[in-house]
């Protein structure tokens, strides 16, 4: 069973910095409303950045497995976040919005693909917010 880890340092004020296990390191802050500082990343950036990439592996490694011609792929995410009667806040719902070129031959199995990166994302997996996915799939010869 695979095991992933992280170290976080304090910085100072709202600050700090993340050392992931497979080496990279970033800066992070509170998000600016959470008196943090903008241009750097912070946990909400983190959360949503996560379920992103693992869905788009995700969706690689299915479409490598159904033989898709993929032309380009790049998605937009967002993460809505509902604030509770306890003052506490939570992510109520992730959504993906995928916009998928392939070739003409390969567009009835980007769906199934997109079943798949959705079955087996183990950040989507993971959360216990819904998680939407809105695909755009454009066909070019």
């Amino acid at each position: 069973m695979p095991v992933y880890t992280s170290k976080v340092v304090w910085t100072g004020g709202h600050d700090g910095e993340l050392i992931c296990g497979n080496g990279p390191r970033m800066v992070f802050s509170a998000p600016p409303a959470l008196e943090g500082r903008s241009g750097v990343m912070t946990p909400e950036d983190a959360f949503i950045g996560s379920l992103n990439m693992c869905f788009q592996l995700m969706f690689i490694w299915a479409a490598d497995r159904l033989k898709i011609d993929l032309v380009s792929y790049e998605c937009e995410a967002e993460a809505q976040v509902v604030d509770l009667l306890d003052r506490t806040s939570t992510v109520t719902q992730a959504v993906l919005k995928p916009t998928i070129r392939v070739r003409t031959n390969s567009a009835r199995r980007v769906g199934k693909a997109l079943e798949w990166a959705r079955k087996y994302s183990l950040i989507a997996n993971s959360i216990k917010a819904s998680v939407l996915i809105e695909p755009k799939v454009e066909s070019q010869s």
